[in-house]
């Protein structure tokens, strides 16, 4: 029977930063366990990730693996602001949590590895691409191109399933594009604005745009480029690539495509095997039912696939 782990509020810092968080460990009078630090999506994200961690959480710690999840900065009991960070910031943030839970007591300290769920896999990406001893990286729902191009992609969907006309979704996808590229000329919050109010505030355009501020739109300014495939191309260890195939926010066929693309290279280090799973019917948090429930076996494949490469130690 599944029960819910004894969590102990934490903190750790990251150069001036200091990040508050929950950890979990199955049992510190038992052998060393395996370790996961779980990095949250975008925004404001918490070290629950809204709702969508716990479960995972509860579930990791009974199968024998313990569990570490922070708050990002400027969010919960974190410093900072996250709206200031680059991905490099956030990734660094994550080495921080990494190198604190494998100093814990009753953690294997060479058997931790990191998860990041949607924009969190492009920081456990940059993040394990910079550790020589990573045993394992995880994305869930992580796209395997630019924001950019990925909330194109959002959008694009997002208006096609709305009752709208082509000349209504051909408009709003050009006023789009417009703002990357004024991101790409570091155009401000005011030339920005400017540019949605000559397009007539487009009904489709209404939910992107709501929550902008000039500090959201700096922030965008520096990620929406940021491409993940260099960082894949750098592991030095196995990467599990998980997506919903309902999912409505990320490319996931190109995803595993770019994903599978870069393990083909060449320069890419034999150990760092990808392992792809597609849970048919589950959406952006591989929740089906209408995202009342994980997919079958979701959770099954995440202990199984921690556990075999981190020692026959564990039962599986």
């Amino acid at each position: 029977m599944s029960v819910d782990p004894l969590l102990y509020e934490v903190t750790f810092s990251d150069a001036e930063v200091v990040l508050a968080g929950s950890l979990a460990v199955p049992d510190r009078h038992a052998a060393p366990s395996p370790g996961v630090v779980m990095v949250g999506g975008s925004g404001p994200s918490d070290r629950n990730n809204d709702t969508y961690f716990p479960p995972i959480r509860r579930h990791l710690v009974n199968a024998g693996i313990a569990v570490l999840s922070y708050d990002k900065r400027g969010v919960g009991a974190s410093s900072g602001e996250w709206r200031d960070a680059t991905i490099d910031d956030l990734a660094a943030d994550a080495v921080a949590a990494l190198n604190f839970l494998r100093a814990q007591p009753g953690v294997r300290a060479d058997a931790v590895g990191l998860f990041g769920h949607s924009e969190g896999g492009w920081v456990v990406l940059r993040a394990t691409a910079g550790q020589d001893d990573a045993p394992w990286v995880i994305t869930n729902s992580c796209p395997g191109m630019t924001p950019a191009n990925q909330d194109r992609y959002a959008l694009a969907k997002a208006l096609r399933q709305a009752v709208t006309t082509q000349q209504d979704i051909d408009s709003t996808l050009a006023l789009y594009d417009r703002l990357i590229e004024a991101g790409r000329s570091d155009g401000d919050f005011a030339e920005a604005t400017r540019l949605v109010d000559s397009a007539g505030r487009l009904s489709g355009f209404v939910d992107y745009w709501a929550d902008m501020d000039e500090r959201s739109w700096e922030f965008l300014k520096r990620k929406q480029d940021h491409d993940p495939i260099p960082d894949a191309l750098r592991l030095r260890c196995p990467h599990l690539a998980i997506f919903g195939g309902a999912d409505e926010l990320v490319p996931v066929a190109d995803s595993v495509h770019l994903f599978s693309a870069a393990a083909c290279n060449p320069d890419r280090r034999r150990r760092a095997m990808l392992a792809v799973e597609v849970f048919p019917g589950a959406d952006h948090r591989i929740q089906t039912d209408g995202g009342t429930r994980l997919a079958p076996g979701y959770l099954t494949t995440l202990t199984r696939w921690i556990k075999a490469r981190t020692g026959p130690n564990l039962d599986t």
